[in-house]
């Protein structure tokens, strides 16, 4: 069974990245190009996983972190941070903002779905 996957990313560039490897391994994907219209989203239909940038005008993927994570019917939701902040520490600091995972970009097509996956139940992963 595939798994419901919302993808926020503002470059479209890495969005279809994303959103391509994601629905090569059969699950469906909706994207979203930044942090308002992702919470928005996700308020409005039952993802199994999110996966958001960090960096994106208007509300970034800190602010999109607290945001579901203080919400009752989104924080068991996986999310996970997709994201070119690569610094010490940059990982300690999405995963203080609420963020469950991290991966750093550039994505590694090879590997990222699997990575993706670990944060689902086994029903919804592909491999």
């Amino acid at each position: 069974m595939a798994a419901r996957i919302l993808v926020v990313e503002d470059n479209p560039t890495n969005a279809e990245l994303m959103s391509y490897l994601l629905r090569a391994f059969g699950h469906e994907v909706v994207v979203k190009p930044d942090g308002l219209s992702g919470f928005q989203a996700a308020l409005q239909d039952r993802f199994d996983i999110i996966l958001s940038d960090i960096l994106m005008p208007g509300i970034d993927g800190y602010e999109l972190a607290q945001r579901i994570k203080a919400n009752g019917q989104l924080q068991s939701i996986p999310l996970i941070a997709v994201t070119a902040l690569a610094m010490v520490g940059d990982r300690e600091r999405a995963v203080t903002a609420g963020f469950d995972g991290y991966i750093s970009k550039p994505i590694e097509p090879r590997t990222f779905v699997s990575e993706i996956e670990k944060f689902l139940p086994k029903a919804k992963r592909s491999l």
